[in-house]
């Protein structure tokens, strides 16, 4: 079945999965170690630290594919926000500020002006209306 180009432009960049792939079978090797810690009696307190180090890989291959995720998304909006409002919308000062932000938003703020932009752009929309 071919691709649509919803479904190419979801997928995720190779260096990324590779990254991600890496990542996933260090946390296997530590999972594994963790059984054999278990099996072996081991302290733990070891088994603990190791515990933790698995949740901290997890936590850091989920943490990149949720960047990756969002920033393209955000990515898009802008430039959908931007082609919408030719200059004359009244809301050119924050387009023009979440773009030139963009390449520096930590996670946490891209779920944020990912909502600002939708309402920029649904303003726009409105603006074009009337």
């Amino acid at each position: 079945m071919p691709q649509t180009t919803n479904q190419k432009d979801a997928m995720i960049p190779k260096d990324l999965t590779a990254d991600i792939k890496t990542r996933l079978q260090s946390i296997k090797g530590q999972v594994e170690g963790l059984v054999k810690m278990l099996d072996n009696g081991k302290d733990p307190e070891k088994i603990l630290m190791q515990f933790k180090a698995v949740q901290a890989g997890l936590d850091k291959a989920h943490f990149l594919l949720l960047d990756e995720s969002y920033r393209k998304a955000l990515a898009i909006k802008i430039s959908e926000t931007v082609e919408a409002c030719p200059g004359n919308c009244g809301n050119e000062d924050r387009i023009e500020f979440i773009r030139q932000q963009f390449p520096t938003l930590k996670l946490d703020h891209l779920t944020e002006m990912m909502r600002e932009i939708s309402e920029l752009k649904q303003r726009i929309e409105q603006h074009d209306q009337v």
